[in-house]
């Protein structure tokens, strides 16, 4: 049995962009992600909090990198993942997906996103 933990639409304001208005402003960000870990199984059965990667202590790992800002969201998302693997061994499998709520383009667009996923 895979065991399979996602986090949907954690929401923040942030600064992180390349724009010097951008990085005083700020913008929303929205994370999404999806891990498993080793012996997350037995939690199914277990009950027992530490069988499992909890989801809050995830939450305030991504709450903390999302309070330094990036100019780019890849090296965002990246350092997402890097603080995620360095805090919890146990992942096997990570998808991460960051998105810019409302991006300075010219142009219209509701988001824009980058995408990591990694099996190690």
């Amino acid at each position: 049995m895979k065991v399979l933990i996602e986090l949907d639409a954690l929401k923040f304001h942030a600064f992180h962009g390349v724009s010097p208005q951008e990085r005083a402003v700020g913008n929303d960000f929205m994370v999404d992600l999806a891990y498993a870990a080793d012996g997350m199984e037995r939690a199914v059965r277990s009950d027992d909090i530490h069988d499992t990667v909890s989801y809050a202590d995830v939450y305030l790992t991504v709450k903390n990198v999302m309070s330094e800002p990036s100019q780019l969201i890849e090296h965002l998302a990246g350092r997402i993942l890097c603080a995620l693997k360095s805090r919890f061994p146990r992942l096997t499998y990570m998808k991460l997906k960051v998105t810019k709520l409302t991006p300075p383009i010219d142009g219209e667009a509701r988001s824009a996103s980058v995408t990591l996923e990694e099996k190690w």
